[in-house]
């Protein structure tokens, strides 16, 4: 394993080039679920900065992820080598969610290159880095690309911004360890 003071140069480069990566978090205490979720479609990753990244937070079946964030802000984003010379990546670091109702999201979403469509996001997931790290990924398998599923982005579209509110509310609520996800102090409930 090797430590890496920054995100830049080749390390950027393959960060920027993976089509995939998987995202972990966890709520406080020694109850409650580890979450770990893929991620993936093209544009929807971003380097911010050296010690910064963000992510689209598209709609889903849950929303674990933001309620950790919110409990503890603790989050690893871990990136692995299918293709070519073996490689992990993770990135520790303390996140936040900004949702879509927040008048933050829309700076923050303009730093995406054009996504697919960002009808559907429900929030931008902005991580300050704290810990990079790469290991060798030997065992990870070999696998091809063979592009980006469409079914998120064709699910959304027949959905109005208040059917996707609605979702929030009733599908998103809480997590499977019944933590808040979108409070009523928090934006993002409506």
């Amino acid at each position: 394993m090797k430590l890496h003071e920054r995100i830049d140069g080749r390390l950027r480069s393959f960060i920027e080039a993976q089509p995939m990566f998987f995202v972990a978090t966890a709520p406080n205490g020694p109850g409650g679920h580890v979450n770990v979720s893929p991620k993936g479609m093209g544009g929807t990753f971003v380097v911010l900065g050296e010690h910064r990244v963000a992510y689209l937070d598209y709609h889903g079946s849950g929303a674990e992820t933001i309620a950790h964030l919110s409990e503890n802000g603790r989050i690893t984003v871990m990136f692995c080598a299918f293709e070519g010379p073996p490689n992990i990546v993770r990135l520790h670091g303390q996140g936040r969610a900004v949702p879509v109702t927040s008048p933050e999201y829309a700076d923050l979403s303009r730093a995406f290159p054009a996504p697919p469509d960002t009808h559907g996001v429900r929030s931008v997931i902005d991580i300050e880095v704290d810990r990079i790290s790469d290991s060798c990924g030997y065992s990870v398998p070999l696998m091809s690309y063979e592009g980006d599923r469409d079914l998120l982005i064709r699910s959304h579209e027949r959905r109005s911004d208040e059917d996707l509110a609605e979702y929030r509310r009733v599908k998103n609520s809480v997590s499977i360890d019944g933590r808040p996800i979108f409070s009523e102090a928090q934006p993002g409930t409506s």
